[in-house]
């Protein structure tokens, strides 16, 4: 650190020094307000005239000058002098150079310097600081701004830069650095957005190699990598390249893959791109030109656009600083016709910024003399011939605070000097002009509506929020190009394919033109069929030929770009997908488990096996209860269900069973009974069925047995296992389902499959096999299905062709896989290489067949609910009955002395056997008696009137 603070001032010495002894030679181009007297505040400026930028800025700084002094709110009786310097230092540069050889001035010092440019810039600076200086308005240029502030950081004296947007100039680096237009981090995440919003995954950067160019472009890297979208290639312009340097630099990138060209350069030279751009034909349909801000810098500031230019950018999409439309900007730009020294009849945005940084400084120079400080300078102890600012520290923390709204929007900045609110339109060039087609800020990214409109809100840079309103794309079309070709460099895409020596049905070597063959390699050629353009390459194979290769080695490969795709039968794995792109899957797959298997002999209680104990249990009980259920119901009307009671016990087992087989010879005649009985024979239908189907799949399909019953019962075992050799079956039985690999044991051949499952773990083979179906398949029709696959699929997969990462074929070719489905395509492939005898995707195990509880007890129960329903009505009616019954009774065995006693003779004093015996009368009876109850009553009603009424007569 104090080597380069050391390194620093010997800089500044020597700077010092040659402007003591060319100071007759360099003078001030410029002197604006030159008025003397305590109340003159000097300014520097230092800005390119004869440029782009220049042409704008300059007369804006000088009417932004002339309307502070005009003010006489702001500074009162202070005026702002302002002192210009042109930083175009050509002619400058040859004058430096001679005085350093002919006089050899510290020729040590020099080597410390990188250019005689960085030489020339700082005496700038010096001359300025010769006038007193209190601020810096400029300079327009990034490189120039890396070279100034290391004097007026020295000197304490504040740089407003209106024109450097290079990212890397800190506030770290450069303390009294303070940028007053929009940082150009934020245009390259504009940028990254845009080409995020259009699907994009490459792009080309063509930028101008200094340091605004490459830093730019090393951002616009970090944002297209936020994305997942990247820098394919950079290529570097020198400063000033020439027409056949360029014509070199996009013939090579027209080579490339990607067809979407980002442009940043510089405004005076961005245009002789586009000239051997339209001469190569990259100006035409398939193509995608961004441009960074020079663009509309160029063309807002000419009086008119030429047929000639406008032909060169048709399609163009161009970022423009965005500034809103306020009454202020409307005045000056009516007032711009009438400035003086004025070189061009618009302007652009760069203007705006530089008269809010005039107008900036005065509103802090008015805030600091308020404040009660003065300005003053004093020598600097080590040169003399320096002058430093003392207030400077005072003045730039003023100039970070102060807020208002200028001709550019609102100016406040954040805690990196940056202006806040970062906005850009988002151009697009057709016919004569530029047309808007939305808007970017860091608040609501990319939109339609202007940026003002959402400050209110919460920020939202969802994808689902970002719109852009319809562009017309280089070619006239409307169609968003894809973005990428086949590179013309006459290479054909290298495809890894596995050298197979096992299952060579999917993929192997083959002796014709495409070197590999099988149901892989048809699949992918009929998919590339399918897309709209030619996609020139050629197999590579990958392995010996002597054991299946790794397939982990050939996808780091590809995603090493060793390869530019993998194509065979490649498993989609989810550590796979994290390094290289799969296309959508063109075969299901998944691990199973293979193992031998034995027939199961017949038994002769084969007829109970289609139901659980349980089920059973639960059945016959049913039977049982509802025919309880009905002889209750049906008792007392039903003579069919009277009689004795060892009678009436075998007429409920009776009928109970006899419904089984819809052959119950009694009639039910009570409504609730055959309510109960329709709810019962669904039930028997139902399990009928179910039993019959059972019974049929038990006594005619072959079932099969096997110790291991599936995944879990086989990592539960010790035995060995066999996997597949370059499987990706090992690594996930060690790593997902933790068996120890001293279990596995590979195996190279289908021979090796037979001979391990032959064996047994007894006899140094296999307990089982774990491999991806359609392998398994094969071995399974190949060995006249000898052996089968025991429980079920536990992992679910498919093949797929592995890409580079953000490769535009992974997209395309899924999608041409899904038309090979739909048209039947890949299904007649698939016949072709591996149709084959089908065998018994699994034993049949019996205990797995039977049917239990879990699938007939919603059944069972709505039947319980009907039979309990029916129950509570029936005694419910009984009760009633009963206690109508119970008086006529007691009538009967009462003498007529006593009515008052029996009728207050309660309910509950009546004996069960009372009850039980009036429940087994028949309904007859009790109606009769009844009947005649109520008869009784009325006749008794009919003679205590009578006789009331004579005793009255008697009266």
């Amino acid at each position: 650190m104090e080597a380069k603070v050391n390194m620093k001032r010997a800089f500044v010495f020597l700077i010092s020094c040659l402007w003591v002894t060319t100071e007759a030679i360099g003078e001030t181009r410029n002197s604006i307000s030159a008025v003397d007297g305590p109340t003159v505040i000097n300014v520097g400026s230092l800005f390119t005239f004869n440029s782009a930028i220049g042409r704008s800025v300059g007369p804006a700084l000088i009417a932004a000058v002339e309307d502070v002094n005009s003010d006489n709110i702001t500074l009162k009786d202070k005026k702002i002098n302002l002192i210009v310097q042109d930083t175009n230092c050509s002619g400058f540069l040859g004058t430096v150079e001679g005085i350093l050889v002919e006089t050899n001035i510290f020729p040590c010092a020099f080597s410390l310097i990188k250019s005689k440019r960085e030489i020339s810039l700082d005496m700038l600076a010096m001359k300025l600081m010769g006038k007193e200086v209190v601020a810096v308005l400029g300079p327009q240029s990034s490189g120039i701004a890396h070279v100034i502030p290391n004097i007026l950081d020295e000197l304490n004296v504040p740089l407003l830069s209106f024109g450097a947007t290079d990212p890397t100039l800190s506030a770290l680096q450069f303390p009294f650095f303070l940028r007053t237009t929009i940082n150009d981090y934020f245009q390259m995440h504009a940028i990254a957005d845009l080409v995020k919003y259009f699907g994009w995954r490459e792009i080309v950067a063509i930028f101008v190699d200094d340091d605004y160019g490459r830093n730019g472009v090393s951002i616009l890297g970090d944002a297209l990598a936020e994305n997942r979208a990247k820098i394919s290639y950079k290529a570097a312009l020198t400063p000033g390249a020439n027409t056949s340097d360029i014509d070199s630099l996009l013939v090579e990138v027209n080579l490339l893959e990607s067809r979407v060209f980002v442009l940043h350069v510089n405004p005076d030279s961005g245009l002789d791109v586009f000239s051997v751009a339209k001469r190569l034909g990259m100006m035409s349909n398939g193509y995608v030109w961004i441009t960074t801000d020079w663009l509309p810098t160029v063309l807002d500031s000419s009086e008119t656009i030429s047929q000639e230019t406008s032909d060169l950018i048709q399609g163009v999409i161009a970022f423009r600083h965005y500034t809103p439309d306020s009454d202020q900007k409307k005045k000056f730009s009516s007032r711009w016709e009438n400035l003086k020294n004025k070189k061009t009849r618009k302007f652009n945005s760069y203007a705006l910024f530089a008269y809010d940084s005039v107008w900036l400084l005065a509103r802090s120079l008015d805030l600091f003399f308020s404040s009660g400080e003065n300005i003053s300078f004093s020598g600097d102890p080590s040169f003399t011939s320096l002058r430093v600012f003392d207030q400077g520290k005072n003045l730039l923390h003023i100039l970070m605070k102060t807020n208002f709204t200028g001709l550019s929007g609102e100016i406040q900045f954040d805690s990196e000097k940056n202006l806040i609110r970062p906005a850009f339109d988002v151009l697009n060039f057709g016919g004569t002009g530029f047309r808007r087609v939305g808007y970017w800020s860091n608040h609501s990214g990319l939109s339609v509506a202007p940026p003002g409109s959402f400050y209110s809100k919460p920020p939202n840079i969802s994808t689902a929020s970002q719109q852009l309103y319809g562009v017309i794309w280089p070619g006239e079309t409307t169609m968003v190009p894809k973005g990428w070709v086949f590179p013309n460099n006459g290479k054909p895409m290298q495809i890894a394919v596995p050298y197979r020596v096992t299952y060579t049905d999917f993929v192997t070597k083959d002796k014709g033109p495409l070197v590999a063959r099988g149901y892989c390699i048809d699949v992918f050629e009929a998919a590339v069929a399918l897309l709209p353009y030619p996609v020139p390459h050629e197999y590579v194979l990958y392995g010996d030929g002597l054991r299946n290769p790794s397939f982990d080695n050939i996808v780091n490969g590809v995603a090493q770009n060793k390869y530019d795709a993998a194509v065979g039968d490649v498993t989609i794995t989810t550590n796979r997908t994290r390094i290289v792109d799969f296309t959508q899957p063109y075969l299901e797959s998944g691990l199973v488990v293979v193992a031998p298997v034995k027939q199961v002999q017949s038994s002769p209680w084969a007829f109970l096996k289609p139901f659980t104990w349980q089920m059973w249990a639960v059945t016959g009980s049913f039977f049982l209860f509802v025919g309880t259920v009905v002889w209750i119901l049906e008792h007392r009307i039903n003579t069919e269900f009277r009689g004795s009671p060892r009678q009436q016990l075998i007429t409920v087992f009776w009928f109970s069973f006899s419904t089984m087989f819809f052959s119950h010879r009694e009639n039910t005649v009570s409504t609730l009974g055959r309510g109960v009985l329709i709810f019962w024979l669904f039930v028997v239908l139902i399990i009928n069925s179910s039993y019959t189907a059972s019974l049929t799949s038990i006594l005619t399909v072959q079932q099969l047995f096997s110790r291991i019953q599936g995944i879990d019962s086989l990592i539960s075992s010790s035995d060995p296992i066999g996997v597949q050799d370059g499987s990706f079956a090992y690594k996930y039985l060690t790593n997902e389902l933790n068996v120890a690999e001293s279990r596995l044991r590979i195996l190279k051949s289908q021979d090796d499959y037979v001979q391990a499952l032959e064996r047994g773990p007894n006899g140094g083979g296999v307990a089982a096999i774990v491999d991806e179906l359609p392998y398994v398949e094969l071995f399974l029709s190949s060995t006249k299905c000898t052996f089968s696959i025991v429980g079920r699929e536990f992992t679910k997969s498919g093949w797929g062709f592995a890409f580079q990462r953000d490769s535009p074929l992974a997209e395309d070719l899924s999608t041409a896989i899904l038309q090979l489905s739909e048209n039947g395509e890949l299904q007649r492939i698939h016949d072709k290489w591996l149709s084959r005898t089908g065998c018994s995707a699994q034993t049949n195990v019996v205990d797995d067949n039977r049917l239990s509880l879990k699938s007939f007890w919603g059944m069972f129960l709505l039947c319980a609910i009907a039979c309990f329903l029916a129950l509570t009505i029936f005694f419910c009616r009984v009760c009633l009955q009963y206690s109508r019954y119970i008086p006529e009774e007691k009538e009967m065995e009462q003498p007529q002395a006593e009515p008052v006693q029996t009728s207050r003779r309660s309910f509950r004093a009546a004996s069960f056997k009372d009850m039980m015996d009036f429940v087994d009368k028949k309904e007859v009876e009790i109606k009769d008696m009844l009947k005649r109850k109520s008869v009784d009553s009325k006749r008794l009603s009919t003679a205590s009137e009578s006789s009331e009424g004579r005793r009255g007569v008697e009266v």
